[in-house]
């Protein structure tokens, strides 16, 4: 077992579920892309919510890149979705050090907002291999699937909130009750 503290276990608690795994695997169906995550980003962390990787990138639920050699970190301050179809062909992103460090030609990224509006992360796809992303259907679907996530994430945290509301004070806002994680 991996040593990750009470963030990284409570973020990846709350993506073990069946729905956000059948979207992440839509993610990669509609897109033709091997790797999509869900990721909680905060001013200092990225961590692995839940993940879909056919690509070998490496990453499980609880586990963290460094957060500034993401562009998800540009993503949590300026609330902007990024589409990229082909790294090598676009101007704006061949030279950025985050493709050139994690080896991918395609990317898409938008923002999971919860229902209060809070930012919890994003929902991520990468791709070794150009793919074609960049059109108003794409991206809406994609938004679509955000949306879903946002809602599935927004219901487990009320959820905890009211479970741990009998409790006077709370580490973490984002902890899922035990009975709610998934079985092995």
């Amino acid at each position: 077992m991996k040593d990750i503290d009470q963030l990284a276990r409570d973020t990846a608690s709350l993506g073990d579920v069946a729905e956000i795994r059948a979207i992440l695997s839509a993610v990669c169906e509609r897109t033709g892309m091997g790797f999509a995550a869900v990721a909680r980003i905060t001013e200092r962390r990225w961590i692995t919510c839940q993940v879909l990787d056919k690509i070998d990138f490496g990453l499980e639920p609880g586990d963290e890149l460094v957060l500034k050699s993401t562009i998800c970190d540009e993503i949590r301050e300026n609330g902007k979705l990024v589409v990229i179809d082909h790294v090598a062909a676009d101007p704006a992103w061949r030279t950025h050090h985050t493709p050139a460090l994690y080896g991918f030609e395609s990317y898409v990224s938008i923002p999971i907002l919860l229902a209060d509006g809070s930012f919890f992360g994003t929902l991520c796809a990468i791709d070794p291999l150009p793919r074609a992303l960049d059109s108003a259907e794409m991206v809406a679907t994609l938004s679509g699937f955000a949306e879903q996530v946002a809602a599935i994430l927004s219901a487990r945290v009320d959820l905890a909130a009211t479970v741990a509301s009998g409790s006077s004070t709370r580490a973490e806002p984002l902890a899922a009750p035990a009975r709610d994680r998934a079985t092995p």
